[in-house]
């Protein structure tokens, strides 16, 4: 029950302040969990600072956001939306405390489900109550059925030759060094620390710019690192980087092979056309189908399933004691 009221908390508006956004509102499913946005403005039109990432197998992260290794816990990431001032996103940051959970209460479904879903706080329903089921909701989301995943299982009709050829090149390019392991990121590596999931493309050349790490710790050798993102479902997740500054798959792999000043030299590769069509036809098996039209993660149905869970059973129970008394049906 704690996965049913994290959706149905996932895709209610009400989590923000004036009811217009939800989770699903910047995360949508159709994109991997991800937004078509460069950034989302808030729920007041504030604009957005950076790029919205999938959701897609985040349970297996070291580290859920861009720029901070210390954000390492869903319980702790779901905060920053709902009550973050930097951007403001949802809004309940500085409002009222508890009035977040004061609205669920006011509802007449969300007792039922938190009585369903925390039976063991006895329906507390609380911040920290509403974080945990959007957690265990998250980390639900599971993608690991796209047609790579098949080809990786034994179906070597599951993508063509050319995504083949591609997977060779995400190797030799050393595109895997950074977008490592099943879930293509270091950051879901469990032998590597969080901080070692953040890199640098290219030096902020602005005044402003976003220092990703280097904001948190505060040190000139982290300025510009962010933390590498997941590619599961990367060709629905359009646009890329930490800033959403780049719209196409092809401008994303350039924007990794060209910096001669990157210092790094996986970031001073030369990739021919033909090699370029052949990484994007790898990087686009890994949409999985499955996972983006999956009706268990989608918005839920109108009705409060506890209370229909409870007719059900009642209807089930007085047909049971029907059928078993004297008189029979």
């Amino acid at each position: 029950m704690k996965i049913e009221l994290g959706r149905r908390l996932f895709h209610d508006g009400d989590l923000s302040w004036d009811g217009t956004m939800s989770c699903a509102t910047c995360h949508e499913q159709k994109r991997g969990f991800a937004d078509p946005n460069k950034t989302r403005p808030g729920f007041d039109g504030q604009p957005g600072k950076r790029n919205i990432q999938t959701l897609a197998n985040v349970a297996w992260f070291g580290s859920l956001t861009w720029g901070g290794p210390h954000v390492d816990t869903l319980e702790h990431q779901a905060l920053i939306p709902i009550e973050g001032f930097v951007p403001v996103e949802m809004g309940f940051g500085g409002k009222p405390e508890g009035a977040l959970a004061q609205r669920l209460k006011d509802q007449a479904c969300y007792p039922q489900l938190f009585r369903a879903a925390f039976p063991e706080r006895r329906g507390e329903i609380s911040i920290d109550t509403i974080t945990m089921a959007l957690s265990v909701f998250q980390r639900s989301l599971v993608s690991l059925d796209s047609p790579y995943d098949r080809y990786r299982r034994g179906d070597a009709s599951a993508i063509p030759d050319q995504a083949k050829r591609g997977e060779q090149l995400f190797e030799a390019k050393q595109c895997a060094s950074c977008h490592a392991g099943p879930h293509f990121t270091d950051a879901a590596l469990p032998e590597r620390k969080p901080i070692e999931a953040f890199h640098r493309l290219a030096w902020p050349t602005e005044e402003g710019e976003d220092y990703g790490l280097g904001d948190i710790t505060q040190v000139e050798a982290d300025i510009g690192k962010f933390r590498t993102p997941g590619l599961r479902n990367v060709a629905l997740s359009a646009p890329y980087m930490h800033n959403g500054e780049i719209a196409t798959l092809a401008e994303a792999i350039r924007h990794h092979s060209v910096d001669p000043n990157a210092g790094d030299p996986r970031l001073k590769q030369t990739i021919s056309g033909a090699e370029m069509a052949e990484l994007i036809a790898f990087l686009e098996t890994l949409t999985d189908q499955g996972f983006i039209t999956n009706p268990a993660h989608a918005l839920p149905k109108p009705g409060c399933p506890v209370a229909e869970d409870a007719a059900l059973a009642n209807e089930e129970a007085n047909s049971a004691r029907l059928h078993n008394s004297p008189a029979g049906p």
